[in-house]
């Protein structure tokens, strides 16, 4: 970041969005309404900026200059203040609030309002990689509980919240007997959603008490952190027998999540990634039933730039991390939608989610 920060002609870069914070200090701390920050210099030490009752949390993280502000909103303005400590006159900062622009821009001599953080955390480091990969299996554990327990929690009158309780204590349990002591203080988690029949065919819709019914298709959409990094998976399963309507969606929705991948393989630009994944929706008849893009950038944030959607012209790079997330969604009927985490690695694409790749479509069902 040092170097991208000389390259642009700065001093430095402020940081204040609370992943560009824990990517740059290795501190995750909890983003209220109150600003917290470092200054990364071009040359010299960086400084940590926070409010006083944070004062415990910068012990010990390897900046020895940390100086804190008393309490919001305070009579001045806490980045304000930061630019007041730094004292440098050519400044990047990640993220600012509007009504502090102009006061901002006549305290420096250049105000640079791009996020130099976000395009190195876009380039995954080795250990990055790692913990992601490592957070894909813990997702994949949640599928592979629904698949395996949905049929008898079903058949005793279980509703998508009873589903997605106990594949959510099971992935959630092994996630923290494996991983709680090395990474304790750390983001570390599962987060689910669980849709059947008509309500499949919403993208964001609330987990209901609702019971699905045989020939309804249930769509399992799991993210995974460890660390703070963050993987996905998901699956659409079918409530009893597939019927070949479904099946010929489920294939389609299979061919376009080879199109991304293989769209990733050849370099492409992100949205012509999207293009070409959506196009295998389209040639299948179901371009009326796309309702978003085909993936998004995965890291410290779940969801992070670049995105696989229309109007990103970022170059597909060795080291990024991707979803992929084909859905169609048929208002009022039902809604399909599978992910995988994509590594994009020097000579392929690797897929640290198994679930799909280990059932096959016509494994996809909930026996009832």
């Amino acid at each position: 970041m040092r170097t991208r920060a000389e390259a642009a002609g700065l001093d430095g870069l402020l940081l204040l969005r609370a992943p560009n914070l824990a990517y740059a200090t290795g501190l995750f701390l909890s983003a209220n309404e109150r600003p917290m920050g470092v200054w990364l210099p071009v040359e010299g030490d960086p400084i940590l900026m926070l409010p006083g009752l944070e004062r415990e949390n910068a012990e010990g993280i390897g900046i020895s200059d940390a100086r804190f502000y008393d309490e919001f909103p305070g009579e001045i303005p806490a980045v304000l203040w930061m630019l007041d400590q730094i004292g440098r006159k050519r400044i990047a900062i990640d993220a600012l609030d509007a009504t502090l622009l102009d006061t901002a821009r006549n305290k420096l001599e250049r105000l640079d309002l791009h996020d130099h953080a976000m395009d190195a955390r876009t380039i995954k480091e080795p250990e990055e990689v790692a913990l992601t990969v490592e957070a894909a299996s813990f997702a994949d554990l949640f599928l592979r509980r629904i698949h395996a327990a949905s049929a008898d929690i079903i058949s005793q009158g279980g509703t998508e919240a009873d589903l997605m309780a106990d594949a959510m204590a099971h992935a959630r349990g092994a996630l923290l007997a494996k991983h709680k002591k090395a990474f304790a203080g750390t983001p570390m988690g599962i987060t689910a959603s669980v849709h059947s029949g008509p309500r499949a065919a919403l993208p964001h819709g609330a987990v209901l008490e609702r019971t699905p019914q045989p020939g309804e298709t249930l769509i399992a959409g799991i993210g995974a952190s460890l660390g703070g990094y963050h993987a996905e998976s998901g699956v659409t399963l079918i409530v009893g027998e597939i019927s070949p309507e479904q099946r010929r969606i489920m294939t389609a929705m299979e061919a376009c999540n080879d199109a991304a991948v293989a769209a990733l393989a050849r370099r492409t630009t992100c949205t012509q990634a999207n293009d070409a994944a959506l196009d295998a929706l389209r040639n299948a008849g179901l371009g009326d039933a796309i309702r978003h893009r085909i993936g998004h950038g995965m890291g410290l944030e779940g969801h992070e730039a670049p995105w696989l959607a229309p109007g990103d012209a970022t170059p597909i790079q060795t080291h990024m991390i991707f979803s992929n997330e084909p859905g169609v969604y048929r208002p009022g009927l039902d809604g399909y939608r599978t992910i995988n985490t994509m590594i994009v690695t020097e000579d392929k694409i690797d897929i640290p989610s198994r679930f799909q790749a280990d059932t096959p479509i016509s494994a996809r069902t909930i026996p009832i």
